[in-house]
């Protein structure tokens, strides 16, 4: 039986034994357990499982070392999903204290799995968006990596702190601006346009193109703003409608090919 086959009531409490069950493994010095929900087949088991690792250790300071040990234990495991809620545990620490698990993240991101390498940029997610300032600057280091997917995921990752504070990866964003490969470059152009439809953000964004030196990509990332703003995707959670973004852009942004 699946996680969601479970009644909500059955959910709490499964996630309530989980922990439970965790606190008491990190405690004995157990690893057993943790392997166990970290290799589930069902993703929001796992979820449960890293979610908890994070409860742990903001609660319990006295296992946080060991919580550290059990996760560099299981980091090369055979299973990818193991590895993969490995990764998403560390993301929960890095929320608040990154400088303890960057380490996961720079072997993660060379991971044979995608799973893997997708738990990278889901954790850079969460913990850019809380705790932007060390994830951002470990985040800078890779954006000129010789691996194209390796750009790739970092461009995605720091999305989401982009959609409140565009103006916190723009310069992060700019320095692909000439990035030659096609993923690299859809990746960005997708990324400029999710942090350009809240409020107050399009102007940031708009000012920051400015001073880009590629007018293709300029002109791509125009488009995609304009798309985003339709009706078919991010209309109903957008600041502005999509006529109002088309008349901003084709007054203030320096192509007017729109």
């Amino acid at each position: 039986m699946g996680f969601y086959d479970l009644t909500k009531e059955e959910r709490v409490k499964k996630v309530a034994d989980i922990q439970h069950q965790l606190l008491q493994g990190i405690a004995a010095k157990n690893f057993i357990i943790y392997i166990e929900y970290f290799d589930d087949e069902d993703t929001y088991i796992r979820k449960a499982a890293y979610q908890g690792v994070g409860r742990i250790y903001s609660a319990e300071v006295s296992l946080r070392k060991d919580l550290l040990y059990m996760l560099t234990q299981l980091k090369n495991h055979t299973s990818e999903f193991v590895r993969q809620t490995v990764v998403n545990a560390a993301g929960e620490i890095g929320m608040f204290q990154f400088e303890f698990v960057h380490r996961f993240f720079d072997e993660a991101l060379f991971d044979d799995h995608h799973r893997v390498r997708n738990a990278v940029i889901g954790s850079v997610k969460k913990m850019g968006k809380i705790n932007p300032k060390p994830v951002l600057n470990w985040a800078k280091q890779y954006l000129k990596h010789p691996d194209k997917e390796v750009r790739r995921e970092i461009c995605h990752g720091i999305e989401l702190r982009g959609r409140t504070h565009p103006q916190d990866i723009l310069p992060l964003l700019q320095q692909l601006e000439n990035d030659s490969t096609k993923r690299v470059r859809d990746t960005l152009v997708h990324v400029i346009g999710q942090i350009s439809y809240k409020k107050g953000c399009l102007f940031v964004v708009v000012n920051a193109l400015n001073k880009w030196k590629n007018m293709g990509l300029i002109q791509d990332a125009a488009d995609e703003i304009v798309d985003v703003h339709s009706e078919m995707r991010y209309a109903k959670f957008s600041a502005l409608s999509q006529e109002e973004v088309v008349t901003y852009l084709s007054e203030n942004l320096k192509t007017n090919e729109l």
